[in-house]
């Protein structure tokens, strides 16, 4: 088996991913190319991974890496399983440009790695490079599944599955943590081991529709009560995810930082009172970029261990899914796919998260049903700007980028028509100047 890991330079990622393949008895000679465009990176990457082979698979791994778009085909060629965890632009200056230009229309970010104008424009300038992975992949390795882990991955595994004939999942581990953040949240740890869930939506907005503790006792009605006593009456940092819980009645996958971005309740201009109250980090996502950037030297050698680099196998989705795709052995996970009916009151086309069933006849998707109506239609308001997005992308109509952002919760609440439209034409001159072409 041969698994190719593009971004293979998100160095900690790919040690997660490719240790948790080699930790798999199946796989322990597989074969990994490592693709990077940065030099330094792979590099680093390169030797971890080979020491990581030698500490935890004696060495039986075969390991190469591939530099820049000249020798990407050579990475790709006959891979089973193609890994994807590219940041396109990087925080300098891709990041920096997405938070400065908003904030001078009053736009006020916490992540933008998934909506909002900078999610937006993050699908824009790497759907312009996926376009190039996904004519590589159909020439030289046209049977090989696409493993996205790149954001935003709604709009990125959903041009890749509308647009493209490569086989795409899309792959987030906020679905594994869901019940431990909300049962830890409100007090109710002791009832994690055992309970069962069930869980659909959209990647990072995905709804915790059930959740039932090991003898089949429903835990939300105490997760309800406990968390609206704990958003009155101390801060912390899920207060976002709380107010869903009392105000939609149910808890969802991803982050409160996240979340306070995907809709038009929190970050309103004018508003620091909602700030404080929900506890909303603003500009989070380049205070962390900065934190990781400044802490690399010390992790990497951290990480190295004078050469013994040790591994213990992770919660994510992706070895899991070669082990049963290549040796029939069945598994469940949160997918990111085409709709095609599965939530039935959210359009067809859209890249939905829900329970997929994975063996070697590939990933199928289950049906769902509908979801309660408030939850779709928070869901949806984020599926027609998604959906604009992928097809600004796929057209190259500056028209669609336009009512994407137009159509986007925070952005449509805070900016007047004309002042999108001059905003997102100076971002596309910003980021095309930057080396980061939009169309």
């Amino acid at each position: 088996m041969k698994v190719t890991f593009m971004g293979a330079g998100s160095t900690v990622f790919s040690k997660n991913v490719l240790g948790d393949t080699m930790m798999c008895p199946a796989f322990h000679d597989v074969e990994i190319a490592l693709y990077d465009i940065d030099a330094d990176r792979l590099e680093e990457s390169y030797l971890m991974i080979e020491a990581m082979n030698d500490t935890i698979n004696e060495g039986r791994a075969k390991v190469s890496k591939y530099l820049g778009v000249e020798q990407r085909k050579d990475a790709l060629r006959r891979a089973d399983f193609v890994v994807n965890a590219i940041q396109v632009g990087l925080y300098d200056p891709c990041t920096i440009i997405d938070f400065e230009i908003p904030k001078k229309y009053g736009l006020r970010q916490t992540i933008a790695d998934t909506l909002g104008i900078g999610g937006i424009f993050r699908a824009m300038r790497t759907i312009h490079v996926m376009k190039d992975f996904a004519k590589d992949i159909e020439e030289v390795c046209p049977d090989a599944w696409l493993l996205n882990y790149t954001n935003p991955m709604a709009m990125l595994a959903g041009y890749m599955q509308r647009y493209t004939g490569v086989k795409t999942v899309g792959l987030c581990h906020s679905v594994q943590v869901c019940a431990s953040a909300i049962l830890n949240g409100v007090g109710l740890g002791d009832k994690l081991e055992g309970c069962r869930t069930k869980i659909a939506g959209i990647n990072h907005m995905a709804w915790l529709l059930e959740i039932y503790d090991k003898d089949g006792n429903d835990l939300y009605p105490e997760i309800r009560r406990r968390a609206k006593e704990k958003n009155a009456n101390e801060k912390h940092n899920d207060m976002v995810r709380f107010d869903y819980i009392e105000k939609l009645g149910y808890y969802c996958t991803e982050s409160s930082e996240h979340n306070a971005e995907y809709n038009p309740f929190y970050l309103k201009q004018g508003r620091d009172d909602l700030i404080e109250k929900f506890n909303i980090p603003l500009d989070e996502y380049p205070r962390r970029c900065v934190n990781q950037i400044a802490r690399w030297k010390s992790q990497k050698e951290e990480i190295m261990n004078g050469g013994k680099v040790q591994h213990t196998r992770s919660h994510e989705y992706a070895s899991h899914i070669m082990e049963a795709i290549m040796t029939n052995t069945p598994y469940k996970i949160g997918g990111n796919v085409i709709n095609n009916g599965c939530i039935s009151n959210l359009p067809k086309d859209a890249c939905v998260e829900v329970p997929c069933l994975v063996d070697n006849n590939g990933i199928t998707p289950t049906y769902v049903g509908d979801l309660p109506l408030q939850l779709a239609a928070m869901n949806a308001s984020n599926i027609y700007p998604q959906m604009l997005t992928i097809e600004a992308a796929y057209t190259g109509k500056k028209e669609y980028l336009y009512q994407a952002a137009m159509m986007d919760p925070v952005t449509g609440a805070q900016l007047s028509t004309d002042e999108i439209v001059a905003m997102c034409n100076e971002l596309i001159e910003a980021h095309t100047n930057a080396g980061y072409p939009i169309f």
